[in-house]
């Protein structure tokens, strides 16, 4: 029977919602009230339950809210070309089983506006916490900290304590939490302790082979990165970075040239080496002649390896040949190390920084040694670290923050109550960023403007849920607004304690986003990753996974 001419036909997207809806009304019916077995069900299987109902409830009204953004008009010709071909099929039940869909969202949507929508798993969070619906009343409301920073900032901390006593998570909740929430099966402070040790024997013993030569001298290692913060975003895979400071051998000084060509993000840096008299003065007792009042001591120097001619391009100390003549030194301490008769150490491969694995037995360990100059007397250095350029210069050393970045987490450690869970926010983000084009350390500068702003005496574990909220919703204005600021360039809140050179302090903050800026394509991708990390975060909270 060849239908109607006015009829719309049916089409496979239309059909797969509706069946997807109807699916999801069935699980919900069954979940909400299922059979009672024996004496019933123990707490903690109620509470499963009740958060598997609220992941549920929110793809129902995600669903619900797509059907809503269409005309009325396709709405109808969509439900009347369903109606239709069950009719002309003859099937009396296919035409039931629409019928009763159109009631059952009838019935969820009028339950739904009559009722609070008070269960699931944010409760004990309040009106944030990433609770709620997903359409944006509600995540507007997650994110009403966020937007009144400053309010919340100068409140009297005495009332909010008292408002936040009845912002309990419940006993079981916190249990699930603890159970399924996995943070790193490494012991983070007795691995950054080791690093520490381990380096600190390396610079001496590398100091002793370069005395009364004409190379660099390494300064103590500085722990820097996520393992020495207190997190790590690969629970199985945690690497040791340090940034290990070199200063100029005697008779050379570092002069740092900004790079303002704008070929790469972000500022970068060369390091140009300039010879210094160091003729002998009468209060010296060396004898040491300079170059440039002795041509001929320079030609001696230049017949021998030395630091101008092994690690610099030109005038330019160049990264790569530092990272080369560093694994050099590596492999000719290691001996003198007390470490060497128990582990084994393996270099591997880096071009721009000295990377090697340490192993005894089952136990590992993984280090990065970064080389970087001080900037002036502050806590900021410019390093061999990467560039987001796909190629890096080998005389470029960009800007790093990684140690007043370290400092800050220090400072809000020294802050923060013995059981605050700041850093087990950030790892659980960093977490469910795995195979996200989100980069950890986008999240992790999110989490950093979040404790700039929110008093550190809020992220204790009953407000977990409420933090991961803010965080997402700030992550979402930020995807909004097509825009991230760097946490510590151009940051007038910074800590003063944390030395920041004054042209940091003033500069415009790079923004973290550019690249969605540019590209729609980028954007309306970041835009649906965001949704999917969402998503993975509720999996994370409610079944540990």
């Amino acid at each position: 029977m060849a239908p109607a001419g006015n009829a719309a036909p049916v089409e496979p997207g239309q059909v797969a919602m509706a069946a997807k809806m109807f699916l999801l009304v069935l699980l919900q019916t069954l979940i909400q009230y299922p059979q009672m077995v024996g004496d019933g069900l123990d707490e903690v299987t109620r509470l499963r339950m009740e958060l598997r109902e609220k992941l549920l409830d929110r793809e129902m009204t995600r669903l619900l809210q797509e059907l809503e953004q269409s005309s009325l008009e396709h709405s109808v010709r969509a439900w009347g070309a369903l109606l239709w071909a069950a009719l002309q099929q003859g099937d009396f039940w296919a035409l039931a089983g629409v019928l009763g869909l159109l009631l059952w969202l009838w019935f969820i949507r009028s339950r739904r506006s009559r009722q609070p929508d008070n269960n699931g798993w944010e409760e004990g969070a309040g009106d944030g916490g990433g609770g709620g619906n997903e359409g944006e009343e509600n995540r507007d409301a997650i994110g009403q900290e966020v937007n009144n920073g400053d309010a919340i900032e100068g409140e009297d901390h005495d009332a909010v304590n008292e408002v936040e006593e009845d912002d309990v998570i419940p006993h079981n909740l916190r249990w699930l939490l603890e159970e399924h929430i996995q943070w790193p099966v490494q012991d983070l402070e007795e691995g950054s302790e080791m690093t520490t040790f381990l380096m600190d024997t390396f610079v001496t013993i590398i100091r002793e082979i370069l005395s009364n030569s004409s190379y660099p001298v390494p300064q103590r290692a500085i722990g820097v990165g996520s393992a020495f913060e207190g997190w790590s975003p690969r629970e199985e895979d945690v690497v040791y970075s340090v940034l290990v400071p070199l200063n100029p051998p005697p008779g050379h000084t570092f002069h740092l040239e900004m790079d303002t060509s704008g070929h790469i993000p972000g500022r970068n840096f060369f390091i140009r080496v300039e010879p210094v008299c160091t003729c002998p003065r009468e209060q010296q007792d060396d004898n040491v002649l300079c170059s440039l009042h002795h041509p001929e001591e320079e030609q001696r120097r230049n017949e021998e390896p030395n630091f101008l001619n092994t690690l610099c391009t030109g005038s330019y100390l160049d990264v790569e040949k530092t990272a080369r003549w560093f694994y050099q030194l590596v492999r000719a301490a290691w001996p003198a190390l007390p470490q060497s008769h128990s582990w084994q150490i393996v270099l591997l491969p880096s071009s721009r920084s000295c990377k090697f694995k340490l192993t005894r037995g089952r136990e590992s360990l993984t280090v990065d040694v970064l080389f970087g100059v001080q900037v002036g007397n502050s806590d900021i250095y410019v390093s061999s670290q990467y560039t987001e350029s796909l190629f890096t210069p080998s005389t470029v050393w960009p800007e790093t923050y990684a140690v007043a970045e370290m400092k800050f987490f220090r400072h809000i450690a020294n802050q923060a109550p013995r059981d605050s869970w700041h850093l087990k926010c950030l790892q659980l983000l960093a977490r469910a960023l795995v195979g996200i084009g989100f980069s950890t350390y986008m999240m992790k500068t999110i989490v950093m403007h979040l404790l700039n702003t929110i008093p550190v005496s809020r992220w204790g574990k009953r407000q977990v849920l409420r933090r991961l909220g803010d965080s997402m919703e700030y992550l979402r204005g930020s995807l909004e607004e097509k825009r991230l600021d760097h946490f510590v360039v151009g940051n007038q809140t910074f800590p003063q304690e944390i030395l920041l050179p004054p042209d940091v302090k003033t500069a415009e903050p790079p923004n973290l986003f550019h690249r969605l800026a540019q590209d729609p394509t980028a954007h309306t991708q970041a835009m649906r990753e965001y949704q999917e990390l969402w998503g993975r975060i509720e999996r994370i909270v409610v079944y540990g996974q």
